[in-house]
């Protein structure tokens, strides 16, 4: 049957919904901007109108086994690129894995993610299984093809990231990876183990491979500095630009709380101090060694009392201090917090508590590239916008090109967790692109407490579709 032929036998109703079904994908092919989208034109036409090609040619058979077996496929296909398509464009769910930003949001937590927030991203890996980010379950390969490769895009969004948003994003340290240790990270693993253990020990670290920007691990974190910002940390207090900026409402940090009898499981739940974060530092050779610094004195017998390590809010702090069984509250000093920050390949003497300056990068901003810029800056020329670096005769080499400076392609930006002792964040890895961000949390849908059981206020039903940003406190 010729296409003229085709055309005359298509009814109103089809006429109509191919109207609706073309308008729609004309909508979406203007929001992604592409025109080699209009090709799938081709293909809602002949799916409505002249049916080249047999699409429901199974509908017709004479066998119910192949129609049965047939609309069960049909349907899992369609949710299947259903679930594809809301994942990329619209949500996506995502699960607090830890507690960097407690008591903001909790240790699971099930969040939806609004990737309309700030855009959704055009996907650098468009081949890959729907609701796995990178491996596939059981099967333990690879969730994804690596081609075709998209390069960054991001389409338009309600808005643009602001300081203090809570943010997931894909972790940009994430790029190589030891499968088998990938905590601490890939950078940090070699500047302390050596890369060449790395590669000769797989038994203990596995391969090493590099992912993609969208199939790297999903962190969230709030976002703390804007690009082109100054930040510090001083302290604990963090600056931009010179001036405080205002703590998170729900901030924590550790401390060491000397008791004179053991802290009950009631008084735990009244500062929300989950079983994980109760650590009885006295009975910890490694920490006690520190208490003489710390101004806590063995007892009359020669041993110390107990002496717990434990997250606190300001809220918590102030009900440890009424507590009559408590005698001494120290915060935890910041050498505690370990000697491996950014930049991790330079020691610039920046720690947890005290960080700093650094100049955030601006898209469009340009820099002298000296000894320090290339140590704070080189994993954003190298390995974010993908250019080759190297240095030569003293000479600094962009792209086999000699360069005195350097125009950032992207905007960077600052995450730290409210758990601010308890938080793997960018005083470590350094900063997130753009092109990192996947998008914002909005509601919490559902909330398990993992030290609770099923009939014991398991489910929190008082975070039930609660939204993230919401100023209201979840009640006790």
């Amino acid at each position: 049957m010729d296409l003229k032929s085709r055309f005359q036998k298509v009814t109103k109703k089809q006429w109509i919904k191919f109207g609706i079904a073309a308008v729609l994908y004309l909508l979406f092919t203007i929001w992604m901007q592409n025109g080699w989208l209009l090709l799938g034109l081709l293909v809602i036409a002949d799916i409505f109108l002249t049916k080249f090609i047999p699409w429901g040619a199974w509908k017709k058979s004479q066998n119910p086994s192949v129609r049965t077996a047939m609309e069960w496929i049909d349907d899992i296909l369609f949710a299947l690129v259903a679930v594809y398509l809301i994942n990329i464009f619209i949500f996506q769910n995502y699960q607090i894995p830890s507690s960097s930003l407690e008591k903001s949001l909790l240790t699971g937590d099930f969040l939806f993610v609004s990737k309309l927030s700030y855009g959704p991203r055009v996907p650098n890996t468009p081949l890959s299984f729907p609701l796995v980010q990178n491996t596939l379950p059981l099967l333990n390969t690879k969730s994804y093809l690596e081609w075709p490769h998209w390069d960054y895009k991001r389409v338009k969004g309600f808005g643009k990231v602001q300081r203090e948003d809570i943010i997931v994003f894909n972790f940009p340290a994430g790029d190589t990876i030891a499968l088998k240790v990938q905590n601490p990270d890939y950078y940090v693993l070699k500047e302390t183990e050596g890369i060449t253990a790395l590669k000769l020990n797989k038994a203990q670290y596995g391969d090493i491979i590099y992912r993609p920007v969208d199939k790297r691990e999903n962190y969230v974190k709030r976002c703390i500095g804007m690009p082109g910002d100054i930040l510090k940390i001083v302290d604990n207090q963090v600056y931009i630009d010179d001036v405080p900026l205002e703590n998170p409402r729900y901030l924590q940090f550790n401390y060491f709380v000397e008791t004179d009898g053991a802290l009950t499981e009631d008084q735990f739940r009244l500062m929300k101090i989950s079983k994980e974060d109760r650590v009885l530092a006295s009975r910890i050779p490694y920490y006690v060694q520190y208490f003489p610094y710390m101004g806590f004195e063995p007892n009359n017998s020669g041993q110390y009392n107990l002496i717990y390590q434990l997250p606190l809010t300001q809220e918590a702090y102030e009900i440890m201090q009424n507590l009559s069984i408590v005698k001494k509250i120290v915060r935890e000093p910041d050498f505690m917090g370990g000697n491996i920050y950014y930049p991790v390949d330079a020691d610039l003497g920046w720690t947890r508590d005290n960080f700093g300056p650094l100049w955030i990068p601006a898209k469009g901003a340009t820099i002298e590239l000296t000894a320090e810029n290339l140590a704070l800056y080189h994993r954003c020329i190298r390995n974010y916008e993908n250019n080759t670096l190297e240095i030569k005769d003293n000479q600094v080499l962009i792209n086999n090109e000699p360069a005195t400076t350097y125009t950032f392609k992207y905007d960077y930006y600052f995450m730290m967790g409210d758990n601010r002792h308890k938080s793997s964040d960018s005083r470590t890895w350094g900063f997130v692109p753009e092109d990192h961000i996947v998008g914002k949390p909005i509601m919490v849908w559902l909330s398990l407490d993992k030290d609770r059981g099923w009939f014991d206020g398991k489910i929190r039903w008082n975070r039930l579709f609660r939204f993230v940003h919401s100023e209201t406190p979840p009640a006790p």
